[in-house]
């Protein structure tokens, strides 16, 4: 290892290299996991404004944190799965000393005295972890803007939304600031900004990862998992951060280790099912023509590849009921203390549960229980389901959800997310491949679902996929220009009231003279 070579090799290229051959390259002692930081940093600072992903950093202590990981190679100690990867942690999750502000005004100066699970064992497996990254107030839709830190831009385009709530993870990934990022998913927060971005987004099977956060802890609907560039590089954080944990009643024993390199499936001998809106979402014209097209480009490559068809009850119901219940357990405190210091979906999420009643919370866990037994029908022929991810191409952020689809109106801000929330409530597993671009040269994410508990198998078909189609124009991974970016109007800070004042500073502002958006 050579920590400060004579002839530094081009940052850009490095940062651009998966998380899975920059451990390979840090084992190696080919690449010093300070160099790659300050290459992240230089990026996420040069990068960074064009598309607020980032929010409060912690740069210093990620350096002497990379400065003993460096060490530590050189003695050749024993290595975690991610040592010496920088990391970005969704504002959601605890960091210890780092601001954790989950985007709401009442915590814009919460810094916790530890870290939630999740992010302890990153830490553990010799993750840097570099800073936060931006979410919906608490969490609350697919569009990652809120009063403390703004609004995250799709990196494909600033002024459309990266989605949410996992947005800022998805921006970051997908411009090459971080080679590892942390999710979450309730309605596809995981799922939805992968999608919008160009990344690979993980809803593993309840109790997988353990979420030992969410209030709830027999609810299967949240749960945490990991984002990547590639399947792989997904793969890996799940490694480090799967295992059981009282802290979530549903997480179970299981070798962790299974899901680093989970074996390829021959696709063609896979059949796969698909559906472009499980007969029950508003899905926009221009999503149908895309899923269509890339069905056709990739129905080749398995042994069959059938439409079908879903009949699942009161879905929406359903989820309408229990997402709720899950708010209310979760911000009872913060709404009798000041409901006004809550944003108008969050606070609109509590107000619909507490107006809800014992008889409507028994019929949703039995109409839950109902549609998992439904959703099973397409598995008894099939190893595989494909749907799009998104009803809807990137809109823009100043616009806070997608209020109508094919002319549709939608009875919530949240009701656009049905082709995930969907899949959460059926409770398997569910990955968001990159896929190509929509008509309007935007990313295209394919939900590819696995079996009930099918958590390895669909990684490895996953993989097998994302290889297959990486020789396709019309199927493989899309990647931003980040040349193109420069400042927007309005910012994506406008909608910040005042800056937070506890440990964790901003990246730096953006540079003089940016290109215009085109």
């Amino acid at each position: 290892m050579n920590p400060s070579p004579s002839t530094p090799r081009d940052a850009d290229a490095l940062v651009a290299l998966s998380a899975v051959e920059l451990r390979r390259l840090i084992g190696s002692r080919a690449l010093s996991p300070v160099e790659l930081l300050e290459a992240c940093i230089q990026r996420i600072e040069r990068l960074n404004p064009f598309v607020n992903a980032i929010t409060a950093t912690c740069f210093e202590r990620a350096r002497r944190e990379a400065r003993e990981a460096e060490q530590a190679v050189m003695r050749g100690q024993a290595l975690g799965l991610l040592h010496g990867l920088p990391l970005g942690v969704k504002d959601l999750e605890a960091t210890e000393g780092l601001l954790t502000t989950q985007g709401t005004p009442s915590l814009r100066n919460h810094v916790p005295t530890a870290d939630v699970e999740l992010v302890a064992r990153l830490r553990r497996a010799g993750a840097l972890v570099a800073g936060k990254t931006n979410v919906p107030e608490l969490g609350a839709g697919a569009n990652s803007r809120n009063p403390v830190w703004g609004a995250t831009g799709n990196p494909f385009d600033p002024r459309l939304n990266a989605g949410g709530s996992s947005g800022g993870s998805a921006a970051a990934l997908a411009l090459d600031l971080l080679p590892l990022c942390t999710g979450s998913d309730t309605g596809g927060s995981l799922r939805i900004p992968a999608a919008k971005c160009g990344v690979v987004g993980l809803r593993p099977s309840p109790g997988v990862v353990p979420s030992v956060r969410k209030s709830l802890g027999w609810s299967p609907i949240s749960v945490v998992g990991p984002m990547g560039r590639t399947v792989a590089d997904a793969c890996l954080q799940l490694a480090a951060s799967a295992g059981p944990h009282a802290g979530d009643p549903l997480s179970h024993p299981l070798q962790p280790m299974d899901f680093l390199q989970p074996p390829m499936p021959d696709l063609s001998r896979l059949r796969v099912a698909w559906t472009e809106d499980f007969g029950t979402c508003d899905v926009d014209p221009l999503v149908r023509r895309a899923m269509r097209a890339k069905v056709d480009a990739m129905r080749h490559h398995f042994a069959a590849c059938n439409e079908v068809g879903f009949e699942l009850g009161e879905v929406h119901r359903c989820f309408d009921v229990l997402r709720a219940e899950a708010f209310v357990a979760g911000m009872h405190a913060l709404y009798e203390r000041d409901p006004d210091s809550l944003g108008p979906a969050p606070r609109a999420n509590y107000e619909m549960g507490a107006r809800m009643s014992l008889l409507d919370a028994a019929w949703a866990q039995a109409e839950h229980t109902r549609i998992i037994q439904r959703f099973q029908q397409v598995f008894e022929d099939h190893d595989l389901l494909l749907a799009p991810t998104t009803p809807v191409s990137p809109f823009p952020w100043t616009q806070p959800h997608a209020a109508e689809i094919d002319g549709r109106p939608q009875d919530t801000y949240y009701r656009w997310l049905a082709l995930t929330y969907v899949v959460t409530l059926a409770t398997h597993p569910a990955l968001s491949l990159p896929c190509g671009v929509d008509e309007r040269g935007m990313p295209f994410g394919l939900q590819v679902v696995g079996r009930f508990r099918g958590d390895r198998a669909l990684l490895g078909a996953a993989l097998a996929m994302e290889q297959a189609f990486a020789g396709s124009p019309v199927l493989r991974r899309p990647r931003p220009d980040a040349g193109r970016l420069g400042p927007v109007s309005p910012s994506l800070t406008s909608i910040v009231t005042a800056p937070p004042d506890a440990p964790g500073s901003r990246p730096a502002a953006p540079p003089d003279g940016g290109l215009s958006v085109v």
